[in-house]
């Protein structure tokens, strides 16, 4: 993409940066298929799509395209978890057993469910990984995960649960409202604000799911010395090379390990840290809704919003092996995780995922953005989304 003219849908004046920097991640960063949308005071103000959705077809991009967003999915899962703790259904200070009484096995009795939602609970990686059949039809895993013993003293460490979170969180969303984690979303989150945002996607929606395009590795850390390595990533790939690290371990859940997220029998599952499929508009007016009124709908208020974004955990994560921040459920912003930062200010809360998608709402500026991509990038250094919130500050400073 050399020109503008291909970028479908509407900015607002004084919002034309973000536009250019669309425009850019296609020109100048890789983008093959993509939407950014913004939310400013309860209403979109930028809202655009480009590029190809199926490029073994040539399927364009249109504006109801979905894209499976990987772990930005936790952001919707907590929100789900903060609504029932709002309405009084749920403790977050409570022990999870109080909920899901087999959880309490193996010196898990006192966790609370806060510790779920930060990942201080110390049940990143199992065992004895389930069967991957079985781990889509939810209650193997719920059960394993019910029956694990703890990686660590709970409480005492953050350690990323990138895969577990969603059993552990969803599974407590379940015991409490009687609704899998995928359906309580759908009727209470989704269908009050008209959100295209899935955690288990109906059958009559696939063919608007775009295919994803992963980059292939340019380096081969194996071959480099750790002195040229920056330091605040040196720890991480170290982990990354060790195949019995936890880092590794937390993601070999499964048996086999490999989840094929194209799969349709995947993207029908409900795996609520990773497999939440949408459009970028559904995810940023969900965050829209979380800080302010949108349409006449907002999902928490502003006590609940402060409680959940709390920062609960700080410093050296024992996964990823980066320094990070965590609220309940939602990350923080930080300068050497995986949450870009600065974002636009500092009470900003929200997710990425995996290969560069991200979602966030600052409540200071009554601002919500989310920006998702079918090509998939494990580049730490990934400039796509940070360019797109960097014209998002640049336009609200004109």
């Amino acid at each position: 993409m050399t020109t503008t003219e291909r970028i479908e849908g509407e900015v607002a004046p004084g919002f034309e940066p973000v536009r250019e920097a669309f425009a850019a991640n296609f020109e100048h960063h890789g983008d093959i298929g993509a939407a950014v949308c913004v939310y400013h005071r309860g209403r979109p103000v930028v809202d655009l799509w480009a590029g190809t959705a199926a490029p073994d077809t040539g399927r364009p991009w249109t504006r109801d395209t979905l894209q499976l967003v990987y772990s930005a999915t936790k952001g919707a899962t907590a929100t789900a978890a903060h609504l029932l703790a709002q309405r009084g259904a749920l403790d977050l200070d409570a022990p999870v057993a109080e909920y899901w009484p087999e959880f309490a096995a193996n010196g898990k009795e006192r966790i609370p469910v806060r510790q779920l939602l930060s990942h201080q609970a110390g049940l990143p990686a199992l065992d004895h990984p389930v069967p991957l059949a079985d781990a889509l039809t939810w209650h193997p895993m719920a059960t394993a995960l019910a029956a694990q013993r703890p990686q660590w003293t709970p409480g005492t460490a953050h350690g990323y649960h990138g895969r577990t979170y969603g059993w552990l969180v969803g599974e407590v969303i379940r015991r409490v409202s009687g609704r899998t984690p995928g359906r309580f979303f759908a009727d209470e989150i989704a269908a009050p604000l008209g959100l295209d945002v899935f955690i288990g996607l109906p059958s009559t929606e696939r063919a608007r799911v775009t295919r994803m395009i992963y980059e292939q590795p340019t380096v081969d850390f194996t071959t480099i010395p750790p002195e040229s390595i920056p330091e605040q990533f040196r720890d991480a790939i170290a982990a990354m090379l060790d195949p019995d690290s936890l880092a590794n371990r937390a993601f070999t859940i499964t048996d086999p390990p490999e989840i094929d997220f194209d799969s349709p029998e995947v993207q029908a599952a409900e795996l609520p840290a990773s497999n939440g499929i949408c459009t970028a508009r559904g995810l940023a007016r969900m965050y829209a809704a979380l800080v302010g009124e949108v349409d006449g709908v907002r999902l928490l208020t502003p006590e609940t919003v402060a409680s959940a974004t709390k920062e609960q955990a700080a410093g050296q994560d024992r996964v990823l092996m980066l320094e990070m921040r965590f609220a309940s459920g939602y990350m923080l912003p930080s300068d050497t995780g995986t949450m870009p930062g600065p974002l636009t200010g500092p009470q900003a809360f929200g997710h990425p995922g995996r290969g560069g998608s991200l979602a966030f709402a600052d409540p200071e500026h009554d601002l919500a953005f989310a920006y998702v991509m079918n090509y998939i990038k494990e580049d730490p250094t990934d400039a796509r989304a940070a360019s797109l919130v960097e014209a998002v500050e640049r336009s609200l400073s004109r």
